[in-house]
């Protein structure tokens, strides 16, 4: 019975409709799925977890536009854990709501820090999931953290994914109508990856499109969808961000097409508060 418990779990996990057969390796994965949702409990608590921030960059004149905050947990037996590994846990057990507002609190203090140190345009944006969006207490959490540390809600942006509109869009577009009214700038992540229909982009208060680095091609001629996206963007007046570079070739592509903001590899890896510090002040100098 435990066995066929464990099977009807990851087949549940996998996607609706699918069934498994038990093999002795799923018992081993959630055993060790339950003992890392334990030290998840903990993690925030013992001070495991840790924001990085990755640049956003504008290439019109070489100025700065923002960082993303990106959460990683330093386990103390297992290293650094990206957030793929222990997010949807998160997600499952409801400690995303928690580890969320911690996030956004770090992620506007160190936005502030940035706008009086380095540069007041500086701009700081922040992943929310569906469940933190369908929480009652997220827009209270994000007007309180812009109070707390100073930072202009203007200066902020929540990204959400197209994923919002297949929980239930109904709150998913009341959230984000009132997160919009305390002054905060909504992002689409992952642009073109998820939710079909297009309808939705009237519904919400979008302002800015990221694209998937899916879309991205090595030249002119293989960048059709990314043209395409970026021809939405100008029609509706949002801005659009290119994710995942990590060739030259690919900015050269892409500014061929109109993109001017963009984020990956190639301008800077996910880094430390305190590295980004540097990063940004090498930038500055050699700008």
């Amino acid at each position: 019975l435990r066995n066929a418990d464990v099977a009807m779990y990851m087949a549940k996990r996998d996607t609706k409709g699918r069934y498994r057969l038990f093999e002795p390796a799923m018992h081993e994965r959630v055993v060790e799925r339950l003992e890392l949702r334990g030290e998840l409990e903990r993690a925030l608590e013992h001070n495991q977890l840790e924001v990085f921030y990755q640049p956003v960059v504008r290439l019109a004149g070489g100025g700065r536009y923002g960082v993303e905050a990106l959460l990683r947990w330093h386990h103390p037996t297992r290293g650094l854990i990206a957030p793929g590994s222990f997010i949807p846990l998160a997600e499952e057990t409801g400690l995303i709501i928690p580890i969320g507002r911690w996030v956004i609190d770090q992620a506007c203090m160190k936005g502030a820090e940035l706008q009086s140190a380095i540069d007041d345009t500086i701009r700081v944006s922040v992943n929310l999931s569906v469940k933190q969006l369908q929480s009652e207490t997220i827009v209270d959490d994000v007007m309180n953290s812009l109070r707390r540390s100073g930072l202009r809600p203007e200066s902020l942006v929540l990204e959400v994914t197209e994923t919002v509109m297949l929980a239930d869009a109904d709150v998913s577009v009341s959230r984000l109508h009132a997160l919009k009214d305390l002054g905060v700038r909504i992002a689409m992540d992952d642009f073109g990856t998820g939710y079909s229909s297009l309808s939705y982009l009237s519904r919400l208060p979008v302002d800015i499109l990221k694209m998937d680095r899916s879309f991205l091609g090595d030249g002119i001629d293989d960048n059709a969808l990314a043209a395409a996206i970026m021809a939405i963007g100008e029609r509706l007046g949002l801005e659009v961000v290119a994710e995942g570079i990590e060739r030259p070739e690919q900015i050269e592509s892409l500014q061929s097409l109109g993109f001017d903001l963009d984020q990956g590899f190639f301008f800077g890896r996910p880094m430390p508060a305190e590295t980004l510090d540097q990063h940004l002040t090498a930038e500055g100098v050699e700008g």
